[in-house]
């Protein structure tokens, strides 16, 4: 329910932007696969702490001490990787011109990603303290942080992006500056919740803030820095081939954004199963019982597999009704995007199966705190065979966008066998400490 939460406030972005021009849309398209490569860099150090606590706890029930370094280094890792991706941000607009997107676009996604950047910091920090809530037993603190997040964001996009309250009329800058002020104010309301929770608030997280504990930083950075790696592998997979569908036209690449985000809606269920299961696994791997782990990653699996074939067969039959819900109505340009939109869902219905099982496989390994393989094994899937794939299909075929979404279902599907592979091999022969 977070992790929907979560990707609530994204699709209201969405919604807001596709109502109020096609071109807003495409522009925080094609602006958002800067925005998302800063964040994944980070979002691995910040993924760290989660399994980390959980092997702590499994080896030792209560340890406060080694709970509190490891968030203390989670937290200090946000704010060096802020520093070195931040400027990267900076330079959207030259970066995608260098890209080849037009012109435009590139300008409306430039000034949205500067100013989206403000918030990065306080997204991430938010992350490595909903990973610690969640891996002591607290996983509702980041649920109520997500959904008031959701009512601020929207309140806030309504009122920028429209000029609604007096406010001015200000579109895509409107939608970034509710966008980084709803970091701002996650960070805040899940600091306050953990504050008020005697639970959590035992810890003292803030106690020796400045001390550096080298050890945790360290691990912080060697179990991060692959897990950011690999899901980075995947992300900026989908994200090149938004670039590539870019050069189709607006239309094209609308409709593009459109089926990508509700086929991460739905990859937010198996996402939020795969979190549980770092916990789970992790908790069983630091207290040495590889039975338990197996256990627990084999139930999430089929939970995870479970949910994304039902989704499938939605996005299969309901694919134009799906996409209507983006768009305004009565605009005779819109009618070419609902059919494209259409076409791609059908595809994603496809890999909605490979999607939830790989999702949940890494994190399953992650658990292990099996790091390194997992982002060979992503490398491969979706350098190696999917962008291959994709630009064989879209450009050397000719198929356009529609190749792009086949090469989606292979590069998945691989991606989905091998990490599952991995986990049964080491639960196997036995869970390394």
């Amino acid at each position: 329910m977070t992790q929907l939460a979560q990707m609530a406030i994204g699709t209201t972005d969405l919604v807001l932007l596709g109502r109020y021009s096609q071109s807003a849309l495409a522009s925080v398209a094609i602006g958002s696969t800067v925005y998302w490569f800063a964040w994944l860099l980070g979002g691995g150090p910040a993924s760290a702490v989660s399994p980390m606590i959980a092997h702590i706890l499994g080896e030792r029930a209560g340890n406060r001490g080694g709970v509190r370094a490891s968030l203390r280094m989670g937290l200090w890792a946000v704010g060096i990787v802020s520093l070195v991706v931040m400027p990267i941000m900076w330079s959207a607009k030259p970066i995608l011109l260098m890209l080849h997107q037009q012109a435009d676009l590139a300008d409306g996604a430039g000034k949205f990603v500067t100013i989206v950047s403000i918030g990065l910091p306080f997204s991430l920090a938010t992350m490595v303290l909903s990973g610690f809530a969640t891996a002591l037993g607290h996983p509702r603190a980041g649920l109520w942080v997500s959904l008031a997040t959701i009512v601020f964001n929207g309140l806030a996009g309504w009122t920028l992006i429209y000029g609604h309250f007096g406010a001015p009329r200000l579109g895509i800058v409107g939608s970034g500056m509710a966008t980084a002020g709803s970091a701002v104010f996650g960070f805040l309301a899940m600091l306050a919740i953990i504050h008020r929770n005697p639970d959590l608030r035992v810890y003292r997280m803030f106690r020796r803030f400045g001390r550096p504990v080298h050890v945790k930083l360290a691990e912080v950075f060697r179990l991060g820095l692959p897990i950011g790696v690999t899901t980075l592998f995947e992300a900026m997979l989908f994200n090149a081939m938004t670039l590539l569908m870019g050069t189709y036209g607006a239309a094209a690449l609308a409709a593009h954004q459109i089926a990508m985000n509700a086929a991460s809606i739905t990859f937010m269920v198996p996402l939020g199963i795969g979190m549980a299961s770092t916990v789970r696994v992790g908790l069983a791997a630091g207290a040495g019982d590889t039975v338990a782990a197996r256990r627990a990653g084999l139930v999430a699996l089929g939970m995870g597999g479970l949910f994304m074939i039902t989704s499938g067969v939605v996005m299969a039959f309901l694919g134009a009704q799906l996409a209507g819900l983006y768009l305004g109505a009565g605009r005779t340009d819109d009618a070419a995007v609902v059919v494209l939109a259409a076409l791609f869902l059908r595809y994603a219905a496809a890999f909605q199966l490979f999607d939830g099982l790989q999702v949940v496989g890494a994190r399953v390994l992650r658990g292990l705190k099996d790091a390194r393989v997992p982002m060979i094994l992503a490398g491969a899937s979706y350098w190696l065979i999917g962008a291959p794939v994709c630009v064989f299909l879209a450009v050397g075929l000719n198929l356009k966008g529609e190749g792009i979404w086949i090469g989606f279902v292979v590069c998945l599907a691989v991606a989905a066998f091998l990490m599952c592979a991995r986990f049964l091999r080491l639960t196997r022969v036995g869970v390394r400490k």
